[in-house]
């Protein structure tokens, strides 16, 4: 597909995906300017992130530091500025890289993540970090997030926002969840929503409610998301780009 081509597919979509938001937000009687599109590209190519940049979609996700860094070097170089948000499961050790490109890591789900966070800020970042907490909304931990019920101090909700809050090199920003794949998306944001009013009256600048994906966009804006996360709506079926 041509380069001219490609962009006028993204154009489309990005089109249908503001017209389903629009209506989403209309529904839900809230401001369609109160909802931030967040493109998740992974294994979609550096290219693509420059189109999008062109078409005002700044907001670009990625999952994998193995991926989002030389992509993040490749954008730069091209001359395209975005603001990277890392969404998927971070493992410490890498840190010390993803602190080097992204502007906000939306999956602290640990106090050992979130000291480890700090440490690599005030090492090799010169600003603060901002970061959303993510939620497990079923308690399962393993799966990523942190449980207002977790037994463990560690994946505990109430300490891993502490320790966030706490942390000189780290910006607390709000909250992130993942619908579990066995609950119906309007009971799973429907219980983020009551998680963030709680959240909200001990930390009130946690104000972002990142929820909803291609396929539960709708149930997320119904319940308070400030930001969602599209990729497949967005940017299309990447085995048809191969």
């Amino acid at each position: 597909m041509s380069e001219d081509g490609r962009l006028d597919e993204l154009r489309a979509n990005l089109r249908a995906v503001r017209e389903r938001l629009d209506a989403a937000c209309r529904a839900a009687g809230r401001d369609p300017a109160e909802v931030a599109v967040v493109a998740v590209t992974k294994t979609y190519p550096a290219e693509d992130v420059v189109r999008l940049a062109r078409l005002g979609i700044t907001d670009i996700g990625e999952n994998r530091d193995q991926e989002a860094a030389p992509k993040a070097a490749d954008v730069a170089r091209d001359g395209a500025t975005v603001r990277w948000h890392f969404v998927g499961q971070l493992q410490r050790n890498k840190c010390r890289s993803v602190v080097t490109y992204a502007d906000v890591v939306q999956s602290v789900d640990s106090v050992r993540l979130a000291v480890a966070l700090d440490e690599a800020v005030q090492k090799y970042r010169e600003r603060p970090l901002d970061v959303l907490v993510q939620v497990s909304l079923d308690g399962d931990t393993d799966r990523g997030g942190a449980a207002p019920g977790a037994e463990a101090d560690d994946v505990q909700l109430d300490h891993v926002l502490a320790a966030a809050e706490a942390a000189e090199g780290l910006r607390l920003r709000g909250l992130m969840a993942v619908a579990p794949v066995e609950w119906e998306a309007e009971r799973a944001f429907e219980e983020l929503a009551r998680v963030a009013e709680r959240v909200r009256a001990s930390y009130p600048d946690a104000t972002v409610l990142s929820a909803g994906m291609s396929g539960d966009v709708e149930q997320a804006i119904h319940h308070g998301a400030t930001h969602v996360r599209l990729g497949t709506a967005l940017l299309g079926n990447r085995a048809h780009l191969m």
